[in-house]
């Protein structure tokens, strides 16, 4: 035999068992790769439970943006609603406190004024203040009603604290007792 017939019955008998060795590697590969893609399946198919949860959150997340973009604008027109209010509060305060300024100024040039002398040039007594000891001198035109509503009492507190007192003969200048809150 020559030997090209010799080195083809020899390289024969490799080829078969080479085929039959890559044609089980491929089928191992195979079973692994069937493995592989049932443990995939079965990932995706809980991944889709997840995923689902995160799109309910989603929706969830935009419904709570949504509510507190309204809650945001709410807040401002209710801050808005308020300021003009409080705006008009303010100014009627300032227009109190300067009319309190100006019965301030009033009284203390009234308290200021001189005092013209009684009978017989003796001095005078200023009417219609309180001296330190709670003794209230009379003004001219007071009545007992209009003393115990300046000292915000009662025409009775007043006549008890005074007794002898005659509500109906009060003098220009007389001392009569302011009861104390």
């Amino acid at each position: 035999m020559d030997t090209l017939s010799r080195d083809s019955n020899n390289s024969g008998s490799i080829l078969p068992i080479a085929g039959v060795i890559v044609g089980g590697l491929a089928l191992v590969l195979a079973i692994v790769a069937l493995v592989k893609l049932s443990t995939l399946q079965k990932t995706v198919l809980a991944q889709a439970d997840e995923v689902a949860k995160i799109s309910s959150i989603e929706t969830e997340a935009r419904s709570a943006s949504a509510a507190a973009a309204k809650a945001g604008s709410d807040l401002v027109s209710l801050r808005q609603g308020i300021q003009a209010p409080f705006d008009a509060i303010g100014g009627e305060i300032g227009a109190i406190k300067a009319r309190v300024t100006v019965v301030e100024e009033a009284q203390k040039a009234r308290a200021a004024a001189p005092v013209k002398a009684g009978k017989g040039g003796a001095p005078g007594v200023v009417t219609g203040t309180v001296d330190a000891s709670g003794n209230y001198s009379v003004a001219p035109g007071d009545t007992i009603a209009k003393i115990a509503k300046k000292f915000a009492t009662s025409i009775d507190s007043i006549e008890a604290d005074n007794p002898g007192l005659d509500p109906k003969k009060l003098k220009v200048g007389q001392k009569i007792k302011i009861p104390k809150k």
